[in-house]
């Protein structure tokens, strides 16, 4: 995926881009290599993506790898970053994957699920 945009909306909002996909899908058409997580509330969102997380997210598109890998290069504790990250992949934004070690065991992989990110909240 390239894009992924995370923004504030209302229950409508969604159905209404549910039902466009459908209708395209319906169609035949491709659809968008693109994907939208909204919050109702405002409040929610930014409990989601504190400035932390966000950090987090960017080590994470520039450089995946294995959790204490991504701990050691934030130099932040390897537990701290286990749970943004168990947030961060419950909303989307990353995946958290087992890979095979030749000779070494397994280790977690974590990636970006998107190139790039687009917040945006409104707020009445």
């Amino acid at each position: 995926m390239t894009k992924l945009t995370v923004k504030t909306g209302k229950e409508e909002d969604f159905f209404k881009r549910g039902r466009q996909l459908a209708r395209a899908a319906d169609r035949g058409e491709p659809l968008p290599d693109v994907r939208t997580i909204s919050f109702e509330d405002p409040v929610e969102l930014m409990k989601l993506i504190t400035v932390t997380r966000l950090a987090l997210f960017r080590a994470v598109r520039e450089m995946p790898g294995s959790i204490t890998d991504i701990s050691e290069r934030l130099h932040r504790d390897r537990s701290a970053v286990k749970r943004d990250l168990d947030e961060l992949e419950r909303a989307g934004l990353v995946t958290v994957t087992e890979k095979v070690l030749p000779g070494h065991g397994r280790m977690k992989e974590v990636r970006a699920t998107a190139h790039r990110i687009s917040l945006q909240a409104d707020i009445a």
